[in-house]
């Protein structure tokens, strides 16, 4: 009994550690855009199968994309104060146990999207290279941000593509709005680490252009983020909760911006609580258009 029970809580701390490393919480980042994809190419809702496909697509594409940048930033991971403790940088969490879990959230995905249609198949397989991809970028290129937006600003257009099987023009747009948001925010939290990616010679933004010009580009990319949402608003035919919507984002980007300039002691919480409420507060403006 006692050699079980500690077999059950071994596996638990594993598993609890691996979530740790992969965040899954954030996953209310992509989350959000994957249904707002889904729910306008539908005209509504779309259904209970979608639904499951949806959660399922996005929980393991986003456990691949964090693990690969996991597995791959380890080293540099373990020599930056801030990173220093996850336990994919510790040992907590080993390679293997990385490799098995980018082997197995990548399969996972391949596997639901050949449930949806066969575009979403042929495409899985780039997908999964585009967000394993982000994760070498800060080795090569100060734009590595936009790079993590791309990753993201695929979530609403995958949306799309497993609902109708086609990857709609105003899809793109909602993408791209995406992108430089996602872009935006993370020129801000990079700020943490501008005099370790200096001192390492790691490419991001603030390292290149100091914590001043860091906050120009962030604001910015998030400028483009609306003036992109606002064509998606415009293309998909969205009425007055769209567009609402699309002002209520602003005004939280705006919040974002001022907590930052005021205090980078504000970047956590920046970046976690208001970002993950944008994205809720984004879709329940798109459910109410439909309503």
């Amino acid at each position: 009994m006692g050699v079980k029970t500690y077999q059950i809580d071994r596996i638990w701390e594993d598993l609890k550690q691996i979530g740790i490393s992969i965040k899954i919480e954030h996953t209310i980042f992509s989350l959000p855009f994957i249904f707002i994809g889904m729910v306008v190419a539908a005209g509504g809702w779309f259904g209970w199968k979608f639904l499951l496909l949806g959660v399922i697509a996005g929980f393991s594409a986003r456990t691949f994309g964090m693990m690969v940048n996991r597995l791959v930033d380890r080293e540099i991971d373990r020599l930056n104060p801030r990173t220093a403790t996850r336990p994919t940088a510790n040992g907590l969490v080993s390679v293997w146990e990385m490799v098995g879990i980018i082997g197995i959230s990548g399969v996972i995905f391949i596997v639901t999207t050949y449930f949806a249609n066969p575009l979403a198949f042929k495409l899985s397989f780039p997908i999964l290279g585009i967000l394993a991809g982000y994760s070498f970028t800060k080795r090569f290129t100060p734009f590595s941000h936009l790079f993590l937006g791309i990753a993201l600003g695929l979530a609403p257009i995958a949306g799309a593509i497993l609902v109708t099987g086609t990857v709609p023009p105003w899809s793109v747009f909602l993408g791209f709005g995406v992108m430089f948001w996602v872009a935006g925010f993370d020129v801000l939290y990079s700020i943490q680490d501008i005099r370790f990616d200096q001192q390492e010679g790691l490419f991001s933004i603030p390292a290149l252009v100091g914590t001043e010009g860091a906050l120009l580009f962030s604001r910015l990319f998030h400028l483009l983020a609306l003036l992109f949402w606002g064509w998606f608003t415009f293309f998909a035919r969205l009425g007055i909760w769209g567009w609402a919507g699309v002002g209520v984002v602003a005004l939280i980007l705006i919040w974002e911006q001022k907590l930052v300039a005021q205090d980078f002691q504000n970047i956590p919480r920046a970046f976690f609580d208001l970002n993950a409420l944008l994205g809720m507060v984004y879709f329940g403006f798109i459910v109410l258009n439909y309503l």
